[in-house]
């Protein structure tokens, strides 16, 4: 018997996978077996094995990448196994993929990438299985990734088949891409776009306003006066050591509550609502603004457990804010004209975060779009309704999908004519940014990119309630 290495798992054979890369196995397998998201299962995962520092780090590249580029590695084992895919025995497809990862775009000697996934596909697989395996990721290394990429584009049906499966998207998401894009007259953007989805984001904090300070020697964010930018390490660490009151939010995330919080200034007094609070990044900057300003908020969120997070978010923030456990839809009816501004961060498909849930990019379908418009409208007209005359409302989605942006806000002008009007968002979120972001398409709407401002694709429209003597 081999001897065992530190922290190995055996398998049936005697060989032992090595523990990042059994890690990263682990979360691979539950995203595919139960949807689980990686971004919340890989942590537990990590410490649970008590992995180092180093090895904690290479299953976070492991996992991350190999869900990233599924798509590409799928079309490359496809051509080195001469079968499809779906096909191959799951948990080997799993390994196999990890494999693909290391061989293609990771700095790891092509021995020991073959090795350990064998060891690897040993755990979970027959003895007949694991020699497939090998001879599969043999056959990859048999070829540069040059000429991999060259072989996956000669064999696409197409134009957009060959773009997506060399990006690793699904050719609907490529599609959706390219018509926001092309709505604010920037469709060259679009491998820009793809190239920054499939890169690993940078770890952005907020320091609550008024609760918190960002560190003297901190990177400062481009744009979100609230934030900065981890220059490296863990960042737990930071939230733990201010309970809280430094927290990880994209910077995208923080001007979607800013371009609310600072529109004009705060009157003492005012109640504000944030509609769909969960997990509850926004509902803290929010409450610390509210402070600040001598303004209320209330957060809701209609699922339990999600409320809970929302509740351990506002901890940090001193004073008490109410968390409502209420569905969103009958608030402008149990609370009519009762808020002075309204956030709106509305269930959507997430397309704006693939960098960070790289696995969303394949559990979503046209079809959800189309399920979530449906009820994104329905919140929308409640949070009309809840909005007092002369209030603010932002509608924001973590998407660049225009059903889920533009023509939902559109629509909702159409059906409040009279009663709502869209304010001029590009101008109020370029007052609150630090440095002048390049913003494109129409005055009344902002669409922030991975490609071009470092943050997730959040999009962000600000609507105000006419006085009743104004409306027709």
């Amino acid at each position: 018997m081999n001897p065992k290495p530190s922290g190995g798992r055996p398998n049936r054979v005697g060989s032992y996978a090595q523990p990042a890369r059994r890690v990263a196995l682990e979360v691979i397998t539950a995203v595919r077996e139960s949807d689980a998201y990686a971004n919340l299962l890989l942590p537990t995962r990590i410490a649970r094995a008590g992995l180092s520092q180093a090895d904690a780090g290479l299953a976070t590249e492991l996992t991350y990448g190999t869900l990233r580029m599924l798509g590409y590695y799928d079309r490359v084992i496809a051509l080195a196994a001469r079968r499809d895919v779906d096909k191959i025995d799951a948990p080997i497809l799993d390994v196999l993929r990890l494999g693909a990862h290391q061989l293609l775009s990771m700095r790891v000697a092509k021995h020991a990438a073959v090795n350990e996934s064998v060891a690897l596909a040993h755990t979970v697989g027959s003895q007949s299985a694991t020699g497939f395996c090998n001879g599969v990721l043999r056959e990859i290394t048999r070829h540069t990734p040059d000429e991999w990429r060259e072989r996956v584009r000669a064999a696409a049906n197409g134009a957009d088949d060959a773009l997506g499966a060399l990006a690793s998207h699904p050719a609907w998401i490529i599609r959706a891409f390219r018509q926001a894009l092309e709505a604010e007259g920037r469709a060259s953007e679009l491998e820009a776009l793809l190239e920054a989805d499939n890169a690993p984001p940078r770890v952005n904090l907020v320091a609550l306003p008024g609760v918190a300070e960002i560190p003297a020697d901190a990177e400062r964010n481009r744009f979100a006066p609230t934030g900065f930018v981890l220059a490296g390490g863990d960042p737990q660490a930071i939230v733990t050591g201010n309970a809280g009151a430094v927290r990880v939010q994209d910077e995208g995330s923080q001007l979607a509550a800013l371009a609310l919080t600072r529109a004009r200034p705060v009157v003492a007094g005012e109640r504000w609502l944030d509609l769909c609070a969960g997990p509850g990044g926004k509902a803290a900057l929010l409450a610390a603004e509210a402070r600040l300003g001598g303004a209320t908020l209330i957060a809701n969120e209609l699922v339990p457990a999600r409320a809970e997070l929302v509740r351990n978010a506002l901890a940090p923030v001193p004073g008490e804010t109410p968390v409502w456990e209420r569905d969103g839809i009958s608030i402008g009816e149990s609370d009519p004209e009762g808020f002075d501004r309204i956030l709106l961060d509305a269930p959507c498909t997430g397309l704006g975060a693939l960098r960070r849930r790289p696995e969303a990019r394949w559990r979503k379908s046209p079809r959800d779009v189309a399920e979530l418009g449906r009820l994104q409208a329905e919140l929308l007209d409640a949070a009309v309704r809840a909005l007092k005359p002369g209030g603010i409302l932002a509608y924001v989605t973590c998407s660049p999908h225009v059903a889920e942006t533009r023509i939902a806000v559109d629509d909702a002008v159409k059906r409040w004519h009279g009663e709502i009007e869209p304010l001029p968002t590009r101008q109020l979120v370029s007052a609150v940014t630090l440095t002048e972001p390049d913003l494109a398409g129409r005055d009344d709407q902002v669409q922030l990119w991975p490609h071009r401002h470092g943050t997730d694709a959040m999009f962000i429209a600000l609507l105000t309630k006419q006085p009743s003597t104004e409306r027709t």
